[in-house]
């Protein structure tokens, strides 16, 4: 404790205290002591996934959000194949921010009329009863989904004026009925 405590007030620099753990490429008993410690939490870990479904499903909604992510990058990347075609270090960052402004635009789109959807639901707009949509419904959303993007073709990128607010959205009825 007091060595952590010496890392964080900057009286040991990280350099030394590396030093005092190795010998001879070796570690030393405080080396050793603290690849102990490391492998107490790395093995309650390990446990709470094998014994807890609720820390397992945790986990795994997360890595699909990481990898909803990463979907929807691809999709917006496709012209290169996902290849940075750039020769130099300057172009290709030049690329990944292009990417990076892509995929914010899209999740800030999404954000916005996921947001104005729930409204419309809680107030009982759209012919369906309203009420108040539960955390664990709220949970599972995700500004993420890119199903409604059409990635190919022309992107004008001219506002049209809209005024206040937003677009309306669709009526999930109405558009039922238009396809009969």
């Amino acid at each position: 404790m007091s060595l952590a405590g010496s890392l964080a007030t900057s009286q040991v620099r990280a350099y030394d205290l590396i030093r005092m753990m190795m010998a001879d490429g070796r570690l030393t008993g405080l080396g050793n002591a603290f690849a102990h410690y490391g492998r107490i939490f790395k093995t309650l870990h390990l446990l709470q996934v094998i014994h807890v479904e609720e820390y397992r499903r945790m986990i795994g909604a997360q890595l699909n959000i990481g990898e909803s992510r990463h979907q929807l990058a691809r999709r917006v990347f496709f012209g290169n194949l996902g290849r940075l075609l750039r020769g130099y270090e300057r172009g290709m960052e030049d690329q990944l921010g292009a990417l990076g402004l892509g995929l914010n635009a899209i999740t800030w789109w999404n954000s916005l009329y996921i947001d104005a959807a729930v409204k419309q639901l809680e107030a009982g707009a759209m012919g369906i009863k309203g009420g108040r949509i539960s955390p664990e419904i709220r949970a599972r959303l995700s500004p993420l989904g890119f199903e409604h993007i059409n990635f190919h073709g022309f992107y004008p990128f001219h506002r049209p004026d809209l005024g206040e607010g937003l677009r309306d959205l669709r009526d999930p009825a109405a558009a039922d009925q238009e396809e009969d």
